[in-house]
């Protein structure tokens, strides 16, 4: 797939000491500084990449749904800003990134404490403190979290995009069309018209 992608003219950021949610991150957030981009899309539904939206500049597009899911849209799916989504999955947990999250903690739980306190660590460590509303079991969520506040941190930190991947400038990304390799490529796949819909699309571009 990698060769396939550069044949066909394609920047790819190969991963190895980071995965590859931290270098879509990072491009996200290079794309945001740049003055000249109109909208970045990320183009992925994934949880734990919603904390790179921006308001409506920073956005993730759903494919499958034909969906926009700007900064409102974050808060209406999982209840929280985006700013919270890695405390939110320090809390319920993430399978696709295999950690399990604190027992008893479930979406709504963690929705309701994080939409009022933001962050784990501004969660008052006495639960008579806690301010909110329509949460049940609030004493054993508030048991488990002091007692597995490292885990919860560490989770968090599990869940937090790294941005600080090299993966060079807006510039760098632009397409000019395929290479003279991927006519080779899209034999090998069986596909040779590939190369007249990617040639077809480049000259649209111009």
């Amino acid at each position: 797939m990698e060769q396939a992608l550069i044949a066909a003219g394609f920047v790819v950021w190969p991963m190895v000491d980071h995965e590859a949610d931290d270098a879509l991150a990072a491009a996200a957030d290079v794309a945001d500084r740049d003055e000249r981009v109109d909208q970045v899309l990320i183009v992925t539904p994934d949880k734990d990449l919603a904390q790179c939206v921006r308001g409506n500049r920073v956005v993730q597009f759903d494919r499958r749904k034909r969906e926009i899911i700007d900064a409102d849209g974050v808060e209406s799916k999982y209840g929280v800003r985006p700013e919270s989504i890695p405390d939110y999955l320090g809390l319920v947990g993430d399978t696709a990134d295999g950690f399990p999250g604190l027992p008893g903690w479930g979406a709504k739980s963690a929705s309701l404490v994080l939409a009022r306190y933001g962050h784990i660590e501004q969660i008052p460590a006495a639960v008579g403190q806690w301010d909110v509303a329509g949460l049940r079991s609030a004493a054993k969520l508030s048991a488990t979290l002091q007692a597995q506040m490292d885990e919860a941190l560490l989770f968090r930190r599990i869940a937090t995009v790294d941005t600080n991947v090299a993966v060079g400038r807006v510039d760098d990304w632009q397409w000019h069309g395929p290479t003279a390799e991927f006519a080779a490529i899209a034999e090998q796949l069986a596909a040779p018209e590939l190369v007249d819909v990617a040639e077809n699309i480049r000259r649209r571009l111009r």
